[in-house]
């Protein structure tokens, strides 16, 4: 049986705290939104971050049929054929130890028709990922969420 280590406090390592100080992203013309129910991430300022820190977020290989979630008929055809496959697409841990594509499934999808098997990718965690929600109600239903999926791992 694996168990998870505990904090002297009894708290899992990677629970979430409210944070009185937390200002949601701003939104600006043109952002990028990743709308995920009552979460919304704002990309555009989300990769821009990444960029700037690249040495934290490195590039790694990832397979590709596991992230073709989405139907191609919710994507635009015209977009797929221009998709750059050799730009990374971005993972962003939703729960503990799931990532889902927030950028790039067009990306992901002309990989797959062009029979590749991996793509590049990088990852964001959920600590990392926090700070670009671009509510408050958001980002307080999130911690929430987040540690209400720790608490079903012990």
């Amino acid at each position: 049986m694996k168990t998870r280590r505990k904090s002297p406090a009894g708290r899992h390592p990677r629970q979430l705290k409210l944070g009185k100080a937390f200002t949601p992203i701003s939104v600006d013309g043109g952002d990028e939104l990743f709308p995920n129910g009552i979460f919304e991430f704002n990309v555009t300022k989300m990769l821009a971050f990444i960029e700037a820190n690249a040495d934290k977020f490195p590039v790694e290989k990832v397979e590709v049929e596991p992230l073709r979630g989405y139907s191609s008929e919710t994507l635009d055809e015209d977009t797929i054929r221009r998709a750059d496959v050799s730009k990374p697409i971005l993972l962003a841990e939703i729960s503990p130890g799931r990532f889902n594509v927030i950028d790039g499934n067009h990306r992901v999808e002309r990989a797959g028709r062009n029979g590749l098997k991996t793509i590049p990718a990088r990852r964001i965690g959920a600590e990392q990922h926090l700070a670009f929600l671009t509510s408050t109600r958001g980002y307080e239903a999130y911690v929430g969420y987040w540690n209400s999926k720790l608490d079903e791992l012990e």
